[in-house]
């Protein structure tokens, strides 16, 4: 009886063992996580840094994953853990669960990251999350090593957790794990950027550009001295995240050194530089190189620049009103000079980020007028050019910007300063007017433009260029060039245009007219085509641009013409009627309107309640 119930138990196990292979042969997975991440961060806050909306977006989206999938977490009332599996992988979507649950908890660590600058106790709570971020990508590697899986999920996998293991240790400051991981990250991701279709290579390499900053720093940290020049040469051309990455490995590698400057000379000023930080952003601000053909990279770079300088300034307003008791005017201070020193590299810096943003729309306006076709152009054979509101506008911030810099405290009796602001303003005004002429002529109104050059000519005329500054000392030949070769156009096309208009009104006079002389349209067909068809129906004429969109068919607004007033009647006739005398008609109808059973009877009755009518 043993005998004979073995060999069907070994029948059951191994039936049940081809239908699991049966199963694992199925349908094969295929998750391509970098690329999933990247959409999702950039469409739910990470374009803008905001990682707590993304960690919101995460939770959402675990959310509808387990209520799709029917797998839920205990009920209304009480919670029971449901993890994935491999024998939960009869759908795809299965594997988003521990994906999304990663990401969320590495969101949330990047959003104690950014409130740490100011809570440092946040950093505990940081390193948590970590480690909850790499349990849930451990689970998502186990899930996809399965045979379910392709090996380009596989790979993913790998490399995903990879840098979250290398996320968490570059926290904890292990900096030799953190290197080991982040090179198992970039080695697996450039693998893949052999094998991925090449619109989705970029997402690709711009993870490998991401990871190379960490790498260096972490082998500063270990102590390679040459990695710091490395992270150098990275910030001059790196941009975006990669940017921001590096600003901030650079000033944790300057607050371990304890490098920065202590004392600066300004304008005749000798300024001892506190707190720490501010002498950080000043010896940044001194590396800081600037190519001349700058492009948006140049402005990237400028832009992270200048908000770093406002939390230069901050801190110290903030050591200002510590000291002075809430004070924050106090003149001749030398903190008082190192705000104005401050807030004039912020000035600067930004007109300096304008200026290259000018010339980019500047290369733009010139890529659009070569691309202009021969019958744009104007009667001068000058190419139109494009509407330069754009560049107004930028001239307009810078300024504002000068203004505000001949507003510091501190140099209000600077005369040699104060020479230079305004000579630089002068020759921005100068740009100014030149640019809005430009849109007047591009509209026709040419006495405007004209008037508005002859102003720019006025404000060159009266410039000391020795006391331009230098940025602006070359272009100011150039302008005065432009400027009158615009101002000779703008007479031209003046006069053309005066000269068309009355050509117009001498055709408009000799034109027949067709209401006073009907008969003349025959005799002249020149005339015919002008006519609107609606006016013209008795006349055969084979007009050609009947069949085009320029038909002349009515005429749009149609032609006033006189109508007589609408007249008004008055109801003054009741005035002159005679009514005749009513009163014996009226007296006849209220007798026969008295109701029987009112005379003496109907009162005795109506005085004990019997024989009374009920209503």
């Amino acid at each position: 009886m043993v005998v004979a119930d073995t060999p069907v138990v070994i029948q059951d196990e191994n039936q049940e063992h081809e239908e699991e292979t049966v199963t694992k042969t199925g349908p094969v997975y295929s998750l391509e996580i970098l690329k999933i991440i990247t959409d999702c961060q950039q469409q739910h806050g990470l374009r803008h840094s905001d990682y707590q909306r993304y960690r919101g977006y995460c939770t959402r989206r675990i959310q509808r994953l387990r209520q799709t999938l029917h797998f839920p977490q205990g009920d209304k009332r009480h919670f029971k853990r449901k993890d994935v599996t491999e024998t939960h992988l009869k759908d795809e979507r299965f594997l988003h669960i521990p994906l999304m649950l990663s990401e969320r908890a590495w969101g949330y660590a990047m959003q104690l990251r950014q409130e740490a600058n100011t809570e440092p106790r946040k950093r505990f709570h940081l390193a948590s999350k970590l480690r909850k971020a790499v349990k849930y990508a451990e689970q998502l590697e186990q899930l996809c090593q399965s045979e379910l899986c392709d090996a380009r999920s596989k790979l993913e996998a790998q490399a995903y957790i990879a840098w979250m293991r290398a996320s968490l240790h570059f926290e904890l400051h292990v900096w030799k794990n953190a290197l080991d991981y982040f090179q198992q990250a970039q080695v697996v991701y450039e693998k893949l950027c052999g094998v991925v279709k090449e619109t989705d290579l970029p997402i690709y390499k711009h993870k490998c550009d991401e990871l190379i900053p960490n790498l260096r720093y972490c082998a500063y940290s270990i102590g390679d001295s040459s990695a710091i020049t490395d992270l150098k040469d990275l910030r001059g051309i790196a941009h975006g995240d990669i940017l921001d990455k590096l600003d901030h490995l650079m000033l944790e590698a300057r607050a371990k050194d304890g490098s920065g400057v202590a004392e600066v000379e300004w304008l005749g000023y000798k300024i001892s530089v506190r707190p720490a930080e501010v002498g950080s952003f000043l010896l940044a601000d001194q590396e800081l190189q600037i190519e001349s053909p700058g492009g948006q990279a140049e402005v990237d770079l400028l832009e992270r620049h200048v908000i770093r300088c406002k939390d230069a300034i901050s801190a110290v307003r903030d050591v200002i009103l510590a000291e002075q008791g809430g004070k924050l005017k106090t003149e001749g201070h030398p903190l008082q000079i190192l705000l104005s020193y401050l807030t004039y590299i912020r000035l600067s810096r930004s007109n300096e980020r304008v200026r290259i943003m000018i010339e980019l729309a500047k290369v733009e306006q010139e890529a659009a007028g070569q691309e202009t076709e021969p019958e744009s152009q104007d009667l001068l054979g000058e190419v139109k050019k494009g509407k330069p509101h754009e560049l107004i506008r930028l001239y307009e911030v810078i300024l504002q910007n000068l203004n505000e810099m001949q507003q510091l405290n501190g140099l209000e009796n600077n005369d040699d300063f104060q020479a230079e602001m305004d000579s630089t303003i002068t020759a921005y005004k100068a740009f100014r007017c030149y640019y809005i002429g430009e849109i007047l002529t591009t509209t026709k109104k040419f006495r405007e433009a004209l008037a508005l050059y002859d102003k720019g000519l006025r404000y060159l005329s009266g410039l000391n260029s020795s006391k331009v500054q230098a940025e602006v000392k070359g272009e100011l030949e150039t302008l005065e060039v432009r400027i009158k070769m615009s101002r000779c156009i703008c007479i031209a096309q003046g006069v053309l245009q005066n000269e068309a208009t009355k050509a117009a009104d001498s055709s408009d006079s000799s034109a027949p007219n067709i209401h006073q002389d009907p008969k003349a349209l025959i005799k002249d067909f020149l005339n015919l085509f002008q006519v609107p068809l609606i006016d013209r129906l008795e006349v055969y004429y084979q007009d050609p641009n009947l069949m085009s969109k320029k038909a002349n068919l009515i005429k749009l607004p149609p032609d006033l013409e006189l109508l007589m007033c609408k007249p008004l009647f008055f109801d003054v006739a009741q005035n002159y009627v005679k009514f005749p005398n009513m009163d014996a008609e009226k007296k006849v109808t209220e007798n026969q309107g008295q109701q029987p059973g009112q005379g003496l009877t109907g009162f005795v009755k109506g005085l004990w309640g019997w024989g009374a009518t009920k209503k």
